[in-house]
C-alpha cells in the first residue's frame, strides 16, 4: 500500500498544474499503480519503492494517481484549474 505524501514530478506541462510548484507533494492512497503501454501518454511521475506514472495524459483525458482533494492546497488549484479547463490541450 502507498498511503502519505509523495512529490510528483511533471515530464511536460499540463494546463491542470499551472499555477503550482515544480516537484510539488500530493497525498496518495492505493494499492495499484497504472503502467502505460507508452511513455507517450507519461506526465508525471513519483518515486516510491521504484519511479511509477502518477499523471497520465492524453488529448483531453487526465488520470491522476494521488487524490487532489486531499491534497491540501496544491490539490485544490488542480480542481479549480480542472473547472476553467476547456479540455483543449
Amino acid at each position: 500500500p502507498h498511503v502519505g505524501w509523495n512529490e510528483v514530478s511533471l515530464k511536460r506541462s499540463h494546463v491542470l498544474f499551472e499555477g503550482i510548484k515544480k516537484d510539488c507533494d500530493f497525498y496518495f492512497v492505493h494499492s495499484y499503480r497504472f503502467v502505460p503501454r507508452s511513455d507517450r501518454s507519461v506526465c508525471g511521475l513519483t518515486e516510491y519503492g521504484e519511479t511509477f506514472c502518477s499523471v497520465v495524459t492524453q488529448g483531453s483525458v487526465i488520470g491522476l494517481q494521488f487524490h487532489p482533494e486531499k491534497s491540501q492546497e496544491n490539490g485544490l488549484k488542480i480542481l479549480e484549474n480542472f473547472c476553467e479547463w476547456e479540455g483543449q490541450c
